[in-house]
C-alpha cells in the first residue's frame, strides 16, 4: 500500500508536467488502443508526459538578455570549440562536451587541463534547469559557462587573459552583440581573482573600474555560450515513436519497442519505480537525489548538493549579482533556496536519460561502467556513504527515509534486463 500511494502522487507530478491528454473525448478515443496494447488510462497518461514533443519551449533566462539573440549564439559556438580558452590552449568546452559523443566525453571524471573529481554532464536540454552541475552550485546556463574556464583543473584560464583575446580575436562579434568592448591594453597580461598567487595579485591591484570591466566582459562570453547551448535540442527515440502509436498520432508506430522494450517501459513507470525521478519528457525531476551512489574516495566522501548551496548563494554571477540582466524580483530559485537541507547531504542532480545508453560511465563520478551496473545499485539499495538514502531496502521503516512512501526496488534479474533493454531505447 505504500509503494502504490508514492506512485499515485509520482503520477500526479508528471502528468502536471506532460499536459498529457488535452481532453475527456481524446482521452477516451485513444484508450481503446492502448488498452489493446495492455495499458491503463492512468498509464498512457504517463506515458504521453514522456514523448519529446510535449517538451515546452525552455523558458527565458532573465539574467541573460542576449540569450535569444542569433548573433549571441553564432558568437557561443565559436567560443564553445575555441581551444585558445584554456592556459595550455588545448582544451575547449567541446573537450568534454563532445557533440560527437553527444556532448559528454565518456570518461569517468572530467579530464582537461588535469582531471576533476566528477564527470562531465551533457549539456542539451539543460535550459530546462533552474540548477546547473551535478550538485547545482551554478544558477544559470551562462554562469555555468563561466565555471569551466576559470577551474584550475579545467580550462585553467584567467580573466583578464580572457578579456584580451575576446578584444584580439572577437571585437566585432562581441560589439554586435554587447555593443562596447573596453580598452585593456594598458593592463597587465594576466590577472584573475581565482588564478596563480601572482595573478591574484594582479588582480587585486586594478582599480574597481578595471575589474568589473574585465568581469563584464568575463560574464558576456558565459552569456554569448549560453545562448549556443540553448539551440541544442534531442531529437526523438523510439520510445518516443512507440508513445505516438498509443497515441495515434503522426510518425507514432507500436512496433517500435520489441516485447523485451515494452516489458521493462512496464517497469519503468511501474514495480522498478524509475519514473519518481526520471519522468517528464527529458526524463529528469531536475531535482536532487541521495541514491546511496559509492564515494570514488570512501575517506572524503562528496557531499553533493549540501556542498554547492552555500556556492551559489555566494557566486558573483548568479542572478542577483551584479552582471545578471534580471531584476531581484525574477530570481525566485534563488532567493527562495532553502539554504539548510540535510536531504540534500550527499546528493546530486538527476540526470535526464534520453541518449543514456551512448555516455556510460553513470553516475557523477563514474562510478558505474554499465547500464546493468546502475540497475543492480538500485535493486541492491545500498547505505549511503554520507548522508541517507533515500532508497528503500526491505525492513528499514519509512521514516528513516524522511517519510517517504518509495518501496524497495525488487527486480529478478530477468525483470533487471527488461529494464536495461528499455533504457537502450531511449536514444535518439
Amino acid at each position: 500500500m505504500a509503494t502504490r500511494t508514492w506512485i499515485a502522487a509520482t503520477l500526479a507530478a508528471v502528468l502536471v508536467f506532460g499536459g498529457a491528454l488535452t481532453s475527456p473525448a481524446q482521452g477516451l478515443g485513444l484508450f481503446s488502443r492502448a488498452r489493446a496494447e495492455g495499458w491503463t488510462q492512468d498509464q498512457l497518461s504517463i506515458l504521453a508526459s514522456l514523448r519529446l514533443n510535449r517538451l515546452p519551449p525552455s523558458p527565458p533566462d532573465p539574467s541573460n538578455a542576449h540569450e535569444a539573440s542569433p548573433a549571441a549564439a553564432a558568437l557561443g559556438r565559436r567560443l564553445f570549440f575555441d581551444v585558445r580558452l584554456s592556459r595550455n590552449e588545448s582544451v575547449s568546452c567541446a573537450s568534454c562536451h563532445d557533440p560527437a559523443r553527444h556532448f559528454q566525453d565518456g570518461r569517468p571524471l572530467g579530464q582537461g587541463i588535469a582531471t576533476g573529481t566528477r564527470r562531465a554532464m551533457p549539456i542539451v536540454g539543460t535550459g530546462h534547469s533552474p540548477w546547473l552541475f551535478w550538485d547545482g552550485r551554478k544558477d544559470s546556463l551562462w554562469s555555468q559557462a563561466l565555471g569551466p574556464l576559470e577551474d584550475a583543473a579545467e580550462h585553467g584560464g584567467n580573466r583578464l587573459r580572457y578579456a584580451r583575446l575576446m578584444q584580439e580575436h572577437y571585437r566585432s562579434e562581441y560589439v554586435a552583440v554587447f555593443e562596447h568592448m573596453p580598452d585593456f591594453s594598458r593592463l597587465p597580461m594576466d590577472a584573475s581573482p581565482l588564478g596563480t598567487p601572482a595573478e591574484r595579485a594582479a588582480w587585486s591591484a586594478l582599480d574597481a573600474s578595471s575589474r568589473e570591466a574585465v568581469s563584464r566582459v568575463f560574464a558576456n562570453m558565459g552569456k554569448a555560450i549560453a545562448a549556443y547551448e540553448k539551440s541544442l535540442q534531442h531529437g526523438e527515440s523510439r520510445l518516443d515513436r512507440y508513445i505516438g502509436g498509443l497515441l495515434q498520432e503522426p510518425g507514432g508506430s507500436v512496433e517500435s519497442l520489441d516485447a523485451q522494450e515494452v516489458r521493462g517501459l512496464r517497469l519503468f513507470v511501474g514495480k522498478a519505480q524509475c519514473i519518481g525521478c526520471h519522468n517528464g519528457p527529458l526524463l529528469s525531476d531536475q531535482h536532487f537525489h541521495n541514491t546511496g551512489v559509492p564515494a570514488r574516495d570512501p575517506a572524503s566522501p562528496d557531499r553533493g548538493r549540501a556542498s554547492a548551496l552555500v556556492k551559489v548563494a555566494q557566486d558573483e554571477f548568479n542572478c542577483l549579482g551584479s552582471y545578471s540582466d534580471a531584476r531581484p524580483e525574477q530570481c525566485g530559485e534563488l532567493r527562495f533556496m532553502a539554504q539548510a537541507d540535510a536531504r540534500m547531504e550527499g546528493a546530486f542532480k538527476t540526470p535526464g536519460l534520453r541518449n543514456v545508453a551512448l555516455r556510460p560511465p553513470y553516475m557523477h563520478a563514474g562510478q558505474f561502467a554499465t547500464l546493468e551496473d546502475v540497475v543492480q545499485h538500485y535493486v541492491k539499495a545500498p547505505a549511503a556513504a554520507v548522508g541517507l538514502s533515500e532508497l528503500h531496502r526491505p525492513g528499514d521503516p519509512p521514516a528513516s527515509h524522511g517519510g517517504d512512501h518509495r518501496g524497495p526496488i525488487q527486480l529478478t534479474p530477468s525483470e533487471q534486463q527488461d529494464l536495461v533493454a528499455l533504457l537502450k531505447a531511449l536514444s535518439e
